[in-house]
């Protein structure tokens, strides 16, 4: 890919943000929009987790990265530090897919 490229996506990707900033703003009145908009991102987030976690190809398969997520979030609940979170569900995926060998 191209230099050219990369920095007209990046212009566009930022636009984009921009464009969302100032439509919050004008609506910035009604505070059900605003608290709309600000749960949009997690939420759109984790669908993409649990996209990813799920499928391959577009067809579900549960495999070793499901059972990472799920350790991840139980280190999570336990309100373990951000880093460890990733650290346990990486390690038990890494595990898992090694075993399964």
């Amino acid at each position: 890919m191209s230099w050219t490229a990369i920095l007209l996506l990046s212009a566009g990707c930022y636009a984009q943000k921009a464009a969302g900033m100032l439509a919050l703003g004008r609506i910035g009145a009604d505070g059900r929009l605003r608290s709309i908009g600000t749960l949009l991102p997690p939420a759109l987030l984790a669908a993409l987790v649990a996209l990813q976690t799920v499928s391959t190809d577009g067809v579900f398969d549960v495999d070793a990265r499901l059972v990472g997520v799920v350790a991840g979030g139980i280190a999570a609940w336990r309100k373990a530090p951000f880093w460890l979170v990733v650290t346990i569900a990486a390690v038990t995926t890494a595990l898992l897919r090694q075993a399964s060998r």
